[in-house]
C-alpha cells in the first residue's frame, strides 16, 4: 500500500496511520512532566482489524518512537505493544523510562473522563 502515512496528531494526542486519507491505526499517549523532564506515556496501540498483518503497528511505534526520542522526550512504555516493541529494539533504551505507579495514577486521572462518560 503506497498510499500509507503516519503522522503525529497533538491535538488527539496520538500518532496515526493513515490510509488514503482516513485513519486505521494509532498509538495514543498523554504527555506527562512530572519526572522532572518532558515524558510521554504510551498507553494504547492498535491498527484496524482489516488492516492486520501488514507491518504497519511496527511502521507505527518505529515513527512515533523516533519522533518522541528525537524532540528529547523520554518514552513511558505502558501500551503492552510499545512495551514488546521496545524489548526487540534496544537501540531505544535511554530514550526510555520504567513505569511507575506515578505514571499509572496520572493515566487513571487523565483517562477517566472518557471511561465515566
Amino acid at each position: 500500500m503506497s498510499d500509507i502515512t503516519i503522522r503525529n496528531n497533538p491535538e488527539r494526542e496520538r500518532f496515526e496511520v493513515l490510509h488514503a486519507g482516513n485513519v486505521i491505526g494509532k498509538a495514543a499517549y498523554k504527555e506527562y512532566d512530572g519526572g522532572g523532564a518532558p515524558q510521554r506515556i504510551f498507553y494504547h496501540t492498535v491498527i484496524n482489524e482489516e488492516y492486520g498483518g501488514q507491518g504497519l503497528a511496527g511502521k507505527l511505534a518505529t515513527a512515533a518512537l523516533n519522533e518522541t526520542a528525537a524532540a528529547g522526550i523520554t518514552i513511558v512504555p505502558v501500551c503492552p505493544y510499545i512495551k514488546k516493541f521496545l524489548t526487540k529494539h534496544p537501540e531505544y533504551a535511554e530514550n526510555t523510562t520504567a513505569i511507575t505507579p506515578a505514571h499509572l495514577e496520572f493515566l487513571d486521572v487523565a483517562l477517566a473522563p472518557r471511561t465515566r462518560a
